[in-house]
């Protein structure tokens, strides 16, 4: 964990929104690099590390605050069956935070008075390992038991690491209630880590599973250290209403987190998105209305860049001038 890097609590207090990071994979993309492969982003992990790093650094220059590593598709079963083993899967996620805190130590070099950065370790859902879109839908061929066994060990090796474990694109109430379970057992041997917890939603009430989604995310409260719930993947139109269902959800001692795609919708057959990709100016302008709903830590997913951020920075900066520091308390 970051030694001396104020911690997300404090920085929720000091401002009006925490910002997080872009789209990893999508930017990757954009840059020229294949994601055809069943492994996404993973495969960027295996064959140019250094590109992973260079897109992190470009955030925390466009003014994101957390990046998230490039973990979200890496877990044992996706890479099993694309012939790696046990030993190498842990490897690849180890890697992932350390080209994170690489990019970290970069820009703090380079901007001695910036706050250094934290490092929440990216957790995708199950069904990123089919690389089948269910990740949009939840429908697995697992059950809850299954899920616990899945995500039980690539949480492990990633908390001793990170600061922040970031579970994101949940689809299902079954796989949150699994991770509830894994966050139980993990985050109390790992004093001073945090999570968040956010879920795909097929509308403005509803997870994609169908289910309400504070009904979804309920289990998670009974979990201390997951210190943010909301939402991620989602289309940014459908974010105002999600958030003020999270936020009465959570109460005053749990923060909600929002960070929609750019406003294309996912085509799981073709693998790509349809649609047209919100401006930067636009996708800012969008984002006071999750910030007023109540969003605190707010950034971008899929198909979002550097250029995003740095208007959603431009918001935040705004927005710090002109309330006073109760009003976000």
């Amino acid at each position: 964990m970051t030694g001396g890097a104020p911690g997300l609590s404090q920085r929720l207090a000091e401002q009006p929104f925490v910002l997080l990071d872009g789209g990893l994979a999508s930017e990757l993309a954009q840059r020229g690099h294949d994601l055809s492969s069943p492994l996404w982003s993973a495969a960027i992990l295996l064959n140019d590390p250094a590109a992973i790093t260079a897109v992190h650094l470009d955030y925390l220059r466009a003014g994101a605050e957390v990046i998230t590593t490039a973990s979200y598709q890496a877990s044992a079963r996706g890479l099993a069956a694309q012939g790696y083993s046990p030993q190498s899967t842990a490897e690849l996620l180890r890697l992932s935070v350390r080209l994170a805190r690489a990019a970290a130590e970069a820009f703090v070099a380079e901007s001695p008075r910036a706050r250094p950065p934290l490092v929440a370790a990216s957790i995708g859902p199950y069904g990123a390992s089919l690389a089948d879109g269910s990740e949009y839908t939840g429908d697995y061929d697992c059950d809850e038991a299954g899920l616990v066994e899945f995500h039980r060990d690539r949480a492990a090796c990633l908390a001793p690491l990170a600061d922040l474990l970031a579970c994101e694109t949940i689809p299902s109430a079954a796989e949150a209630r699994a991770l509830a379970t894994v966050l139980a057992e993990v985050l109390p041997r790992h004093p001073g880590l945090q999570a968040w917890v956010t879920m795909t939603c097929r509308d403005a009430r509803h997870a994609s599973c169908g289910t309400p989604l504070p009904d979804a995310l309920r289990p998670l409260l009974a979990v201390p250290g997951v210190v943010a719930l909301g939402v991620n993947c989602v289309h940014p139109q459908h974010v105002p209403a999600l958030v003020r269902s999270t936020a009465a959800l959570a109460g005053p001692t749990r923060a909600v987190v929002a960070y929609p795609n750019a406003g294309e919708d996912w085509d799981a057959d073709a693998r790509t998105f349809r649609g047209d990709p919100m401006s930067p100016p636009h996708f800012a302008s969008q984002a006071r209305s999750w910030v007023t709903a109540g969003a605190r830590l707010v950034g971008g997913c899929c198909r979002t860049t550097p250029a995003h951020i740095a208007a959603l920075a431009a918001l935040r900066d705004s927005e710090e001038s002109e309330y006073p520091r109760d009003a976000w308390r």
